[in-house]
């Protein structure tokens, strides 16, 4: 009984105190089956593709008392059956986030340490979330409010591998040994939104027995329009720099349109332009005086150029670019929604054998999403997608493109809010 007491005690000082400030525990469990017969690169001839289950857990903290905010994320990231059953040590688990921000008056503050960098529709930087582990930074923002419609945001990172007394090669866990970047936002009316975007990108690299970091501009902005039943968009970046002792000069294009038919049903038209290099598949050489390759760099690349991620997850960097015509059907009624997205490709720039220029068309994907509102705090999805490849695609990701080259899949996601003391 004293036991109890105590207990009580404690819990209800505990809920006193928090009354207070603010504070928010929450979850996410999220199971994925996948069957991939052909993601990412055409299925080789005869092959057979895989089965898995992948599954997200995390434990999410946030907290807000006076001048500051906390916000730590713990997160497990598994495939079902990668760990003994009877395993004593489990090395999934880590922080996907881990900051602190200094509310240091109305309009700026100072956030510090492993965070998500998401800005405007994810093609820069993007959290990545279809993928389980998903994208953060170590990095610090500075951020500004310029006015009641504008913001500024000021990033700075810093990569090492430890801290070893002497200046040592950085391993490029994170892509990158550092940056920094200012990305403005402005809501211009209550039609128009503008943003702009300048990144400093440097990779660090052994350049014979030196050490090196070779730096690429990243400068471009989007802008946004909404009214009534229409949205639009279209965003321009042009990329100039070093990567690896090589000049950089690329650009990126992009316009989408959507048009709201109905209370359930919205189409829409888009179009994106990724620059690439002329490139001799017989003997892999780069055929331009400079890269040529617009890199896409921290965006969620899952969310354009097909679901199936033949294009920038991972893969396609320093090849021949991709226009991506496409359009999109979107239905939504109560808790149920579909969205059917089919996708044309070609190359922005050349494909070559030796001497033969080769068809730029590298053919067509469509993509299908379900999705079901179980309750508030449950929901499942579930797509399928098919590619169609021409003999061009064959040149650049290898495989048979007369496979079955398909992907199905399956995902519960339960998010649920344990405790606030709003």
């Amino acid at each position: 009984m004293k036991k109890f007491f105590f207990l009580t005690v404690l819990v209800t000082l505990l809920v006193t105190t928090l009354s207070a400030q603010q504070f928010d525990l929450s979850a996410e469990i999220r199971p994925r089956y996948e069957n991939q017969h052909g993601v990412k690169s055409l299925l080789p001839t005869n092959a057979d593709g895989s089965n898995f289950v992948s599954q997200r857990t995390r434990l999410n903290f946030n907290f807000t008392q006076d001048k500051i905010k906390l916000g730590v994320s713990l997160q497990n990231v598994r495939v079902w059956g990668d760990v003994s059953t009877l395993a004593s040590d489990d090395k999934s688990t880590q922080l996907h986030e881990a900051w602190a921000e200094a509310l240091l008056s109305d309009v700026f503050s100072l956030k510090f340490g492993r965070q998500e960098i998401v800005y405007d529709d994810s093609r820069i930087f993007g959290n990545v979330g279809w993928a389980q582990q998903a994208r953060s930074h170590d990095a610090l923002l500075a951020k500004f409010k310029i006015s009641e419609n504008s913001k500024l945001d000021l990033g700075f990172a810093l990569n090492s591998d430890s801290q070893a007394a002497l200046d040592n090669l950085y391993s490029n866990v994170a892509g990158y040994k550092t940056f920094q970047y200012a990305w403005y936002n402005s809501k211009l009316n209550d039609n128009f939104g503008l943003s702009l975007l300048a990144l400093n990108n440097g990779i660090e690299f052994l350049d014979g027995a030196d050490q090196k970091v070779d730096y690429t501009q990243t400068l471009g902005g989007r802008l946004t329009y909404g009214k009534n039943k229409i949205a639009a968009d279209a965003a321009a970046y042009l990329q100039s720099g070093e990567n690896s002792n090589n000049d950089v000069s690329a650009s990126y294009l992009t316009a989408n349109l959507k048009y709201k038919a109905s209370n359930e049903f919205t189409v829409g038209v888009g179009a994106e332009y990724l620059s690439g290099s002329d490139i001799d598949f017989a003997t892999n050489t780069n055929l331009d005086s400079k890269n040529k390759s617009f890199s896409p760099l921290y965006g969620t690349n899952h969310k354009f150029n097909g679901w199936m991620d033949y294009f920038y997850v991972g893969n396609h960097g320093a090849n021949v670019g991709l226009v991506d015509l496409n359009a999109v059907v979107t239905y939504k009624k109560d808790k149920f929604s579909a969205t059917l997205m089919p996708h044309f490709f070609s190359s922005a720039a050349d494909i070559y054998i030796g001497s033969v220029k080769k068809d730029n068309n590298l053919g067509a994907e469509i993509d299908l999403n379900l999705g079901y509102k179980i309750s508030n705090d449950i929901t499942v999805n579930a797509g399928y997608s098919l590619l169609f490849a021409n003999d061009s695609m064959e040149l650049i990701k290898g495989g048979d493109k007369d496979e079955n080259n398909s992907w199905a899949w399956v995902m519960f996601t339960f998010k649920p809010k344990l405790f606030s003391s709003k």
